[in-house]
């Protein structure tokens, strides 16, 4: 499936779990999208939770939701470390808000409920905070994957081929250039 012309932000933070940033990333560049590494500070080196690292392509204070079609979240303990950066969240509602895909796996969950935006949508997540979901507003469910609308959610590293094949999907119905 071809994703040239796409643009999509990986979040990233200490201690993320390495599956969930390197299989997307490398997973959308094969298929031609242009993937962004997202931290606090660009070049940075984060560390996923056994040490692998990962180099931020951009700060967070120099992206916009205008300039991207998509926006990954991974789980690992990075997420707790993500919500607590208001640009992070204000990204993650800005894609929302404008309709762009937003993709979150295991306990990136944490990110779309500081980020408000669960209320009424249908997500699925790793069931360590199933309960925070849902008193965020959504309804969830046990599946790999869930698409409510714009928001892609799915629950473990075992689900990483049904969450990229959906956000892919979900990509390529949108027109190139369709970026508001």
């Amino acid at each position: 499936m071809s994703l040239h012309g796409k643009r999509i932000a990986v979040l990233v933070a200490d201690l993320y779990q390495e599956m969930e940033i390197w299989y997307p990333l490398l997973r959308f560049r094969e298929d031609g999208a242009e993937t962004v590494v997202v931290g606090a500070e660009a070049g940075k080196t984060y560390a996923s939770k056994k040490g692998y690292p990962v180099v931020a392509d951009q700060s967070i204070a120099d992206v916009h939701a205008r300039d991207f079609d998509a926006v990954v979240v991974p789980g690992g303990w990075a997420p707790d470390t993500l919500r607590q950066d208001e640009r992070m969240l204000n990204f993650v509602r800005d894609m929302d808000k404008s309709g762009k895909i937003v993709g979150a796996i295991c306990h990136a969950g944490w990110v779309l409920c500081s980020a408000e935006v669960l209320r009424g949508r249908k997500v699925t997540c790793f069931k360590a905070i199933k309960d925070d979901m849902i008193h965020a507003g959504a309804e969830y469910v046990d599946q790999e994957v869930v698409v409510d609308r714009n928001l892609i959610t799915s629950r473990m590293p075992t689900d990483l081929p049904a969450f990229c094949r959906e956000i892919a999907r979900a990509l390529t119905a949108q027109a190139v250039g369709a970026r508001a």
